[in-house]
């Protein structure tokens, strides 16, 4: 079973129980990073954002029902206050939790269905190569973007190659990295578009420059075309990890280019380098 396919299964078995993304990823015994990852990838949304969606409407239909108790429902739906409970309602389906009891129907509302994802349908995995990696020096344009609608990427890419990129001095080789990591309970995710350096001068306005110490890796080849690599990532996150008794690493994932990859055409591969623990992150 993967990952994102149990998490689905214990959010629905424990609803209303487990009510954060920490009781979740314990309740599958992996990190919340392991698990917003896995999540993000596989349903492209948050647990969180796929959890108050599923709560909200058990709720819509309990109020359609009859439900006596407004408050009581909002505290069993993880809302600690009537007010705070009526605004993320009203958010969501954009009318109060009176209306839906007053009209006893949940029907013109944009109700969370239950997802149930089938296994097997991931990309197929080469196996990865174990590295230790050594420290990384970068500087990069950083933005933020929700894992379920990342299509501000592209766009980040195209500014940072046309007009900051050759700007970057004392560059370790030609070839583009990206650094991703950062990812709140919502979702959202830092991602930079940077260039590995020897030393930091001179980093010109508007970009940032990040070191990532020594650190385990698995790395991963994704050959097909760059906008394919979703599919790869859900197989890593969701299949490979579960089954590899390893353990991910709360760091940065990193993208490296390939020397044939073409940024015209999208087609020449790319390196996925995935944070693995070392026996003494995890404490064995």
């Amino acid at each position: 079973m993967s990952l994102t396919r149990k998490a689905l299964w214990i959010i629905e078995r424990h609803f209303g129980r487990l009510q954060t993304l920490a009781d979740i990823a314990d309740a599958c015994e992996v990190s919340r990073y392991h698990l917003a990852h896995a999540f993000g990838e596989a349903i492209g949304q948050s647990v969180m954002q796929y959890l108050r969606g599923r709560s909200l409407t058990e709720a819509a239909r309990a109020l359609a029902g009859g439900a006596p108790d407004i408050l009581s429902l909002a505290l069993d739906s993880g809302y600690n206050s009537h007010e705070a409970f009526s605004r993320a309602f009203r958010a969501q389906f954009g009318v109060t939790p009176e209306m839906v009891r007053r009209t006893a129907t949940t029907e013109d509302l944009a109700m969370v269905k239950p997802i149930d994802i089938q296994d097997g349908t991931s990309a197929d995995l080469k196996p990865p190569r174990l590295v230790q990696g050594d420290e990384i020096m970068a500087v990069g344009l950083a933005q933020r973007h929700p894992f379920g609608n990342p299509h501000g990427i592209p766009v980040q890419w195209r500014t940072f190659m046309a007009t900051m990129y050759a700007d970057i001095p004392d560059k370790r080789d030609s070839t583009p990295v990206s650094i991703s990591g950062g990812m709140d309970d919502e979702g959202n995710f830092e991602y930079i578009c940077a260039a590995e350096v020897t030393k930091f001068s001179r980093t010109p306005r508007g970009l940032i420059e990040v070191t990532l110490p020594p650190q385990r890796y698995a790395v991963f080849s994704h050959d097909g075309h760059v906008s394919g690599i979703g599919a790869t990532y859900n197989a890593i996150w969701n299949d490979w990890l579960p089954s590899s008794g390893e353990r991910v690493a709360n760091a940065p994932c990193i993208e490296r280019h390939l020397p044939t990859f073409n940024p015209q055409t999208g087609m020449g591969g790319v390196n996925l380098w995935i944070p693995i623990e070392t026996r003494e992150q995890s404490g064995h």
